[in-house]
């Protein structure tokens, strides 16, 4: 599952807007507004475009993206 604060937090740290974010994943605000919120699974292409533009290190990849116990 998807660590939603670790990601949320990440992305505000870099001043970023998740409208912007997901503009550069190809998909609408609502398709990443569902996937951030773990309603849906990220697709392996996705994670690896998010860890490049968000600047993530390989722990933060397995930290925020398989995560086993998140607070839904």
């Amino acid at each position: 599952m998807t660590n939603t604060a670790k990601l949320k937090a990440k992305i505000a740290a870099l001043g970023l807007l998740q409208e912007a974010v997901a503009m550069q994943l190809g998909m609408t605000s609502a398709t990443f507004n569902y996937k951030l919120n773990n309603k849906t699974e990220f697709k392996a292409s996705e994670i690896k475009k998010l860890a490049k533009i968000l600047h993530l290190t390989v722990e933060e990849v397995f930290d925020i993206f398989f995560a086993e116990d998140v607070d839904l």
